[in-house]
């Protein structure tokens, strides 16, 4: 028996993440214009910066509780509250964690059991899936459509619910597609979740990027608090995706049981994040309000030169990507993305790494300049004619 043979097989067949495949060929080379990682080109706000370096200088890095610094915790409460009118005590229904994929991991890890069932709208975010798979659960993917902007439905949900089913995964504003949910969207599902006993995991990592309308949590729903594990960190909203801090507020009975797994795998998330977390929160709105702005700038002009460029587009309304149709040049969308890759030194991501209903479409991050939008759109363009014209 090899040393390979050992390998869990749990592990063996779970696939490497398609995003950063992409985004490790587009890094070879300084010609690529890399519309492929979802994270802010911006640089974390100077003065988040100044915390963590005090807290440095100051020699502040010990371990801190396990659950992330009270003061962190009532900073949280406090934005849950005033942000998105959901109320969660700091004592027990808060967990900082290692960014929000931790709690991704943590909160599916606390819930399967071999076997169950956990539904997952598609086209969905590429880690949701091996997770559950390595925790042996059972991918359901739940079918949107970009004929209803990919938003759920209850009437889907419903076609892929059985007896096993336990946990639903939402990612609202979505990552890949940009849609978002209303409050009269969520209704119907609420009552589809309540009638069949199913626990949520929402993932509201982009809430702060919605450009129409203002983010509606689930949780809001009259009796889904009680059933929602929410989880939310700071990489999008405040350009801090390498200080990887998130968190997860929900019911004190489910986050107890997921703290005790943080205990184990991760002690505490990083002080200095945290302290840096908590000068985003306290004097951080006005930053993360003109990234939004400049995000929102970027989506228009993006969209608009896709449909130019004869590739058709939902208008995003939430998140910082694009999700448009690459059908008119009957490639697949892994053939197209490694020729737009080799021949125009544009990096983006087949829709295929996202589930179902991803083939088809590509994922544009316009978490980009202008400058490099608009470059990458010349570029785009030279080759969509081209492609097309073959």
């Amino acid at each position: 028996m090899s040393v390979a043979d050992r390998i869990s097989p749990h592990v063996r067949a779970i696939p490497p993440s398609g995003i950063r495949k992409f985004f490790d060929y587009a890094s070879g080379s300084a010609n690529v214009i890399s519309l492929g990682v979802g994270e802010p080109d911006f640089k974390t706000p100077e003065h988040i910066r100044q915390a963590g370096m005090r807290a440095l200088s100051e020699g502040v890095t010990k371990y801190t509780p396990n659950a992330g610094l009270m003061e962190l915790r009532e900073e949280i409460s406090n934005y849950m509250s005033c942000q998105f009118g959901l109320s969660y005590d700091p004592e027990g229904e808060i967990l900082v964690t290692v960014g929000s994929s931790e709690a991704v991991d943590l909160a599916l890890r606390m819930l399967i059991a071999p076997g169950d069932e956990i539904l997952i709208p598609a086209p969905s975010y590429v880690a949701y899936s091996p997770i559950t798979a390595l925790h042996g659960g059972k991918v359901i993917e739940v079918e949107s459509s970009v004929e209803q902007q990919f938003k759920l439905t209850a009437d889907a949900l419903n076609r892929v619910i059985t007896s096993r089913s336990k946990v639903l995964i939402l990612n609202y504003p979505s990552n890949p597609t940009g849609s978002v949910m209303s409050y009269e969207d969520w209704l119907p599902i609420a009552e589809v979740i309540k009638a069949h006993n199913l626990i949520v995991i929402s993932d509201e990592i982009y809430a702060e990027l919605t450009y129409d309308q203002r983010h509606i949590s689930i949780a809001s729903l009259p009796g889904m608090k009680e059933r929602t594990i929410v989880l939310n960190g700071f990489s999008k909203a405040f350009s801090m995706t390498g200080w990887r801090v998130g968190y997860a507020c929900g019911p004190q009975l489910l986050l107890a049981e997921m703290l005790k797994i943080h205990q184990y795998i991760a002690m505490c998330a990083p002080t200095v994040s945290q302290i840096a977390a908590i000068e985003a929160l306290r004097h951080g709105m006005e930053e993360k309000d003109r990234m939004k702005e400049a995000f929102k700038e970027r989506r228009t002009k993006f969209v608009k030169g896709l449909r130019e460029l004869g590739l058709s587009c939902h208008e995003p309304e939430g998140t910082f990507y694009a999700f448009p149709s690459i059908a008119r040049t009957g490639m697949s969308s892994e053939a197209f993305a490694l020729k737009l890759l080799k021949e125009a030194n544009v990096a983006v991501v087949p829709g295929h790494v996202f589930g179902t209903g991803g083939e088809g479409f590509i994922r544009c991050s316009f978490a980009a300049s202008l400058d490099r939008l608009e470059a990458a759109l010349e570029r785009m363009a030279r080759f969509v004619k081209l492609t097309v014209e073959v």
